[in-house]
């Protein structure tokens, strides 16, 4: 019961990301300054806690692995 509620807070934060309605649903409006980007920053951060609990973590996807690392020599 918990992955479903966890998958669909995920969902639902791509959704207002992407945000389908072209900025007709808005939970604070972005020309609030200083403010107008924290419902998008609070998405962010819930889809990227959602990610983690699946066991997907968005640095380790971009992190280099020291093994895969050729060495380049100048000869």
């Amino acid at each position: 019961m918990k992955k479903i509620v966890v998958f669909f807070l995920g969902l639902l934060s791509v959704l207002y990301l992407l945000n389908p309605t072209a900025g007709v649903f808005e939970i604070l409006p972005d020309n609030l300054p200083l403010i107008g980007n924290l419902d998008e920053a609070a998405a962010v951060a819930l889809l990227l806690m959602c990610l983690r609990y699946f066991g997907i973590e968005l640095p380790d996807l971009f992190r280099r692995d020291s093994s895969s690392k050729k060495d380049i020599e100048i000869n």
